[in-house]
């Protein structure tokens, strides 16, 4: 096919969606024990299903589990394999995300952008490098309260934009096309109930990457690790000699973790890390909990053998006392997956560069969907949506890199069906 047809689309609304998503509440939370794991992730899935239906989407339907599926049937003779695009409708729990004021900087010129609600929120153009490739371009960021929700619903956005599109322009040639949107990504369990044979689709792209022209075929390998210690408890004004506090002991186990390696602080690349994320308990029990991670699965076990030792031997110095040490595994390296199925990178790499882009292979410092979904039998990679900064209130993305995005979409579907 002609790129000119795909890569000439003008007035494009993906922006305009955008800003119509961020304005709904949907952040997830850890806490919960409901799944979706706050119901007003439901008010935009909601909203994404009437939209879909208007478009023409065929098959669109909301599950119990608050999935949204939706299918744009073929329109080509050829046997083309199917696939999926993919997008997260929550939010981060790590900001706020309600009332989300977005705001459109128009025609940026690399200034430091002042976020009107709250002054001391400042996106410095020294500070993020990647503005450097924005000037002329519209910049939207959120008021200075919240976060702005670029991750994800700036691939939300740019899969709605595209499958209009597409369903608008049948001289856009492409085999049957899946739309998926999953919550509660963020805290980790987008997947949990995901029904693969209901997606019907043989690969996919998550469209929840950061800078345009990157596509991600490389993630963390994860676990989580509980340590519990059981300590002694005293009245304390009889404990001389006697009391040994389980959460002192906690204390000093976190104190005596790296801080110059093997921590998030002093790591980057592919190098791992342990991390604790929140002590809790008593004088008599108390729980640490740990993420660990290593682009090495491998190395995971090492990690949780090292964090044992500190373990022992603290626990050690107090007689009576005891702990345990519990790891479970989060996710996998996609990569693992991905590297069996060459072709899924290569026409995404290909489809970037036709999009008039400098397409790059990215490794990500964390996880998508896609690192579950690439083990549950549905191999996929993680395309560029535009959003940098994710999970605070300098969040930003700009409309043209979403235009961009929307763009690779369209390309690598007709490219799917160019090679079929």
């Amino acid at each position: 096919m002609d790129n000119s047809i795909i890569n000439k689309l003008s007035n494009l609304s993906v922006a305009d969606r955008f800003m119509r998503y961020v304005q709904i509440d949907t952040q997830s939370d850890a806490d919960s024990v409901t799944f979706p794991s706050t119901a007003k992730q439901l008010n935009l899935s909601k909203i994404l299903v009437e939209e879909l239906i208007e478009i023409g989407a065929k098959d669109v339907e909301l599950d119990e589990n608050g999935y949204v599926y939706a299918t744009i049937p073929s329109n080509t003779t050829k046997n083309v394999p199917v696939i999926c695009f993919c997008s997260h409708v929550d939010t981060s729990p790590d900001c706020s995300g309600t009332n989300v004021k977005p705001i459109v900087h128009a025609n940026y010129q690399g200034q430091d952008l002042v976020l009107p609600d709250d002054n001391t929120v400042v996106i410095r153009y020294a500070e993020h490098r990647d503005l450097a490739e924005q000037i002329g371009n519209d910049i939207i960021t959120a008021s200075g309260t919240t976060l702005l929700g670029a991750d994800d619903k700036a691939g939300v956005a740019e899969i709605m934009e595209a499958t209009k599109l597409l369903i608008e322009h049948p001289e856009i040639k492409h085999g049957d096309i899946k739309i998926l949107f999953t919550p509660d990504e963020e805290i980790g369990r987008g997947v949990d109930f995901v029904n693969l044979e209901r997606v019907g689709a043989q690969f996919a792209y998550t469209m929840d990457g950061e800078k345009a022209g990157t596509i991600e075929d490389e993630t963390f390998s994860a676990d989580a690790a509980t340590i519990t210690i059981n300590g002694v408890s005293v009245h304390p004004g009889f404990a001389k000699g006697k009391m040994q506090s389980a959460i002192k002991i906690a204390s000093k186990i976190v104190d005596s973790l790296s801080t110059d390696r093997l921590s998030p602080e002093s790591t980057s690349g592919k190098q791992g890390f342990v991390h604790p994320t929140g002590i809790s308990g008593s004088v008599e029990k108390a729980t640490i909990n740990f993420i660990v991670r290593d682009h090495d699965t491998s190395n995971l076990v090492k990690h949780a053998a090292e964090l044992e030792n500190i373990a022992k031997d603290i626990v050690a110095q107090y007689p009576g006392c005891t702990y345990t040490l519990e790891t479970k595994e989060q996710y996998r390296n996609m990569k693992e997956v991905l590297d069996q199925y060459p072709q899924i990178m290569e026409i995404g790499l290909e489809a970037i560069a036709r999009a008039g882009m400098k397409a790059e292979r990215r490794s990500i410092r964390g996880g998508t969907d896609g690192s579950r979904l690439s083990f549950m039998g549905l191999p996929c990679p993680n395309v560029f949506a535009g959003g940098h900064a994710f999970h605070g209130k300098m969040e930003w993305v700009s409309k043209q890199d979403m235009e961009k995005a929307v763009k690779t979409i369209l390309l690598i579907a007709t490219i799917w069906e160019e090679k079929a």
